[in-house]
């Protein structure tokens, strides 16, 4: 498999501020690679001077075996690019909007197979300007994926879906997946991260602070918690000894955090449950999540 895109050891300065601190990771063909951070951790930089628009003041970046600010319209017609904000004229409808950007393509998508992909069929003769929000959004997306590109950016791609058409959407970009198409994405969401990338990388400060699967990052992060309510009459020190682990109690809420001897402490906590008659009320097993991954990750960095 080989990669679709190379950054290493890339920075990025504006004036005394470094956006973007030495950051290297790759981008193998027909993956999706997620691209997570708060506002300002330097996502769009990166992703700007990997698209060409930026130039690095360090490292080096390759995009589909070429370095962005020398590409060619060849390149370009590879590429396809879904924007934070995009401008166009409201008075167009938005499948003049989709008929115009696809003749800058060599073998664009059908404009009314794109509408329909991004759920735009209805809307296709209403002008861009009397658009909501989430419709003007799907238009953004429309234009990245017309040209059929070989490599797509998804900059924060459903911001302003409601539920629904996030899901939606998803199920699109899976299928454009299915189809070869390499992307890389940025997002807000964890679980559209967690349901969409193959693998992703966590930024803060202008570096990379964790990078892998969802999986391998959220095992990473170890303990597992078993909570419940604390049964009437039974004492702390009784729990610690039957589950074999050194439980906590705050406000009747007893739990504990484990790792891989998850199965044995709750083995332990329902045989003595059932063998007793003592109800284990609100019991629950809490895994880390992805989101817990980014807090970590994030907050670690301060």
């Amino acid at each position: 498999m080989s990669r679709v895109i190379e950054v290493e050891s890339l920075t990025k300065r504006f004036g005394h501020l470094t956006a973007v601190d030495g950051v290297s990771f790759h981008v193998e063909e027909g993956e999706i690679f997620g691209l997570l951070g708060e506002n300002g951790a330097g996502k769009t930089t990166t992703i700007e001077t990997i698209e060409g628009f930026l130039r690095p003041d360090g490292g080096t970046v390759r995009v589909l075996g070429r370095d962005p600010l020398h590409a060619h319209r060849d390149w370009r017609d590879r590429i396809g690019l879904v924007l934070q904000e995009s401008d166009f004229d409201p008075l167009h409808s938005v499948r003049e909007t989709l008929t115009l950007f696809a003749r800058f393509f060599s073998n664009p998508r059908d404009v009314d197979e794109t509408l329909a992909l991004v759920g735009l069929s209805d809307k296709a003769g209403e002008r861009v300007g009397r658009l909501s929000g989430g419709q003007k959004r799907r238009v953004d997306v429309a234009l990245g994926i017309v040209g059929r590109p070989d490599l797509l950016f998804l900059d924060e791609p459903t911001t302003g879906f409601d539920p629904v058409a996030r899901r939606e959407f998803w199920e699109v970009i899976e299928g454009l997946r299915d189809t070869g198409t390499s992307m890389i994405l940025t997002t807000h969401y964890m679980e559209e991260a967690e349901r969409l990338c193959d693998r992703l990388a966590i930024m803060a400060r202008g570096r990379i602070v964790a990078e892998g699967t969802s999986a391998s990052l959220i095992k990473g992060m170890g303990a597992t918690t078993i909570r419940f309510e604390m049964p009437g009459g039974v004492a702390l020190a009784a729990l610690r000894e039957v589950a074999g682990a050194h439980f906590h109690c705050y406000e009747d809420l007893a739990s504990v955090s484990v790792g891989e001897e998850l199965d044995e402490v709750l083995w332990r906590l329902l045989e003595w449950s059932r063998s007793t008659s003592t109800p284990l009320h609100g019991l629950e097993v809490v895994r880390p999540t992805l989101n817990d991954v980014f807090l970590g990750a994030t907050k670690g960095d301060e």
